[in-house]
């Protein structure tokens, strides 16, 4: 009777009531979990075994007292859960429940004897969410808890937070937590202790230096395409995007993009491959507190998914949180290994796949980064490519123009940038000279690739012995400290644009350097005593030199600089703009009272 409902992998849902309709087996395990279980009350339509609906069957389930309760919400994301798992082994056979007894146990147990509208795991979940929702401790959870307990002594709740982050992460709502790559208590390379010394214990669970927590990208994708919702959207960039050409909305209309679709038209054929993202940075989790700390997050964004989606929090993935206090600088490669490890098999491999928009539809997901998205300090640490000295500029490469100034590195020769009859270029006011060179050349993957087969392989680590000792870089190894672990990736190397700079960063950067000059402001301006030198050192500028009056240093104005009436009317200026509710910050706040 049951083989008409079996699909094409040879599963069928299984109606006993441990189950409920959540699990799926094979014919032969359905007929023991049956006979070993019962069949659950109440499943009068078969909704799941393809018989249609009427519009007053609702969907209910046995409670553990015999009585009957509508389906809980979280019945739905168990079955997304163990669906996902189901597709994933059915290479290998079929998947066993046994994992998750304990969340069945807490789904069909009441939150309360005789309170059957709100079960106990769907307590527990929304418990957690207020939890991270409000930032409250580990401490005071356990103690909400204890509390919960005593009021109310017959309460089917856990004991501890411990206890129900374990129940979460069945849910695949945990993480791994990487810090030794052994079973030796020392590093083989540099025969340092994996942990802490524990001053004046004796004994005790021994303590790591860093712990690399790491959240698994692989089912958190297979999780979007769970729901049909989610499913759909995951096909915008095929679907929605623009079709004027002329036009950019998204990165699909971006030549990066245009270009990898070429270059690689099996990934291309199924829109349903996904293209990732790669964002990092460092924070200091302590706030504005004197404690100097930086850790850094790696997070990742769905290219697949629509603008206005892809960059919510909720579609934002955590993949790896890097501990402090330091920033991991040159170590980053070795902090991203189990990232780049997921990230080659689901470029190699992929994962099976469950898609909600098609009937009992798996397919074979395969997904692949795309670029990085960081300031300049993270670009150094992502790409290996330094961003200080002579050659900082990683598009210009080699032919970075740059000369030492006072105190610091400075950049020049902005005009070969233009086009070859712009009258800037011949333009005497700037030095004195016209510009004839024309802008850097661009250097092809070859040429990056070839660069970096002279860039010698260096021990991560900061150990004075051994990663730690500074060694002086060759002339053929230009500004590259490493070649970059996003070179493992097999498509690494045929990206166009690998590395992106995130635009708020230099905005804000240029803006307040703007600002700063244009108002004189001491702190911020860079027209600074050291830049007037500079000028004279170089021979340029004449009017703008420093000169003494009466054994005092003088500082002529430059034409760039606001006037203090010029300087009133800016900020009289400023207080009276109005931007539409959540495009800015209320600007006014920023300006005194009396302009200045």
């Amino acid at each position: 009777m049951a083989k008409p409902f079996i699909n094409d992998r040879g599963f069928i849902k299984c109606p006993c009531r441990r189950c409920l309709n959540n699990a799926s087996h094979q014919l032969e395990d359905l007929e023991s979990h049956i006979f070993r279980n019962g069949f659950m009350l109440c499943y009068n339509q078969w909704i799941h075994h393809r018989e249609p609906a009427t519009a007053n069957a609702g969907t209910t389930v046995a409670g553990p007292s015999g009585g009957v309760h509508e389906r809980d919400e979280m019945f739905d994301v168990l079955d997304d859960i163990i669906s996902e798992d189901a597709d994933g082994d059915a290479v290998g056979g079929p998947s066993s429940n046994e994992q998750y007894d304990d969340l069945f146990a807490a789904l069909r147990s009441e939150l309360y004897p005789g309170v059957s509208s709100f079960l106990s795991l769907n307590f527990l979940v929304k418990l957690m969410h207020l939890k991270v929702l409000n930032k409250w401790t580990n401490k005071s959870f356990d103690e909400l808890l204890k509390l919960l307990k005593l009021a109310f002594p017959k309460i089917n709740l856990v004991e501890s937070h411990y206890k129900a982050k374990k129940l979460m992460t069945k849910m695949g709502l945990g993480y791994s937590s990487i810090y030794e790559n052994s079973l030796k208590d020392t590093c083989p390379v540099c025969s340092e202790s994996w942990w802490k010394l524990q001053s004046g214990k004796q004994s005790g669970k021994n303590v790591p230096h860093k712990v690399l927590r790491y959240f698994p990208v692989g089912p958190r994708l297979k999780r979007l395409f769970a729901t049909s919702k989610t499913a759909k959207l995951m096909r915008w960039h095929s679907t929605g995007k623009s079709k004027d050409n002329d036009v950019m909305r998204h990165p699909v209309d971006g030549k990066s993009w245009q270009e990898f679709d070429k270059r690689h038209p099996q990934f291309f054929g199924d829109v349903r491959n996904v293209r990732l993202g790669l964002a990092a940075d460092g924070f200091n989790p302590f706030g504005n507190m004197s404690l100097s700390y930086s850790m850094w997050p790696v997070v990742l964004t769905t290219y697949n998914l629509p603008p206005w989606i892809c960059m919510k929090a909720e579609y934002l993935m955590l993949s790896l949180l890097i501990p402090g206090p330091h920033s991991p600088g040159k170590d980053m490669d070795v902090f991203l290994r189990p990232l780049i490890d997921e990230l080659n098999k689901l470029w190699v491999h992929g994962l099976d796949t469950r898609d909600a928009t098609y009937e009992n539809g798996v397919f074979r997901m395969r997904a692949v980064l795309l670029w990085t998205v960081n300031d300049f300090l993270a670009r150094s640490s992502l790409s290996g490519w330094s961003g200080q000295g002579y050659r900082a500029c990683p598009t210009c490469n080699e032919d970075t123009p740059s000369m030492r100034v006072i105190g610091k590195m400075a950049y020049f020769g902005h005009r070969r940038f233009l086009p070859t009859n712009h009258h800037w270029r011949s333009n005497l006011q700037f030095d004195g000279r016209t510009e004839r060179k024309r802008p850097p050349r661009r250097f092809s993957m070859t040429d990056i690739l070839e660069q970096l087969r002279h860039v010698k392989i260096g021990i991560p680590g900061k150990h004075p012995n051994y990663g730690g000792v500074k060694w002086k870089r060759g002339d053929d190894e230009l500004n590259w400290r490493k070649k970059s672990i996003f070179y493992e990736l097999p498509y690494w190397a045929d990206i166009e644009l690998k590395h992106n700079l995130d635009v708020m960063h230099i905005e804000k950067n240029v803006c307040d350097s703007l600002l700063g000059t244009l108002l004189a402001d001491p702190h911020k301006s860079k027209d600074t005593d050291n830049a007037r030198r500079d000028l004279a050192k170089l021979g340029i500028r004449h009017e703008l030199h420093l000169f003494k009056d009466s054994n005092k240093l003088m500082k002529p104005a430059a034409d760039c600089t606001f006037s203090e009436v010029n300087q009133r009317k800016f900020c009289r200026f400023i207080r009276s703009v109005k931007f539409p509710d959540g495009f800015a910050s209320n600007l006014s706040k920023n300006v005194a009272q009396n302009d200045s």
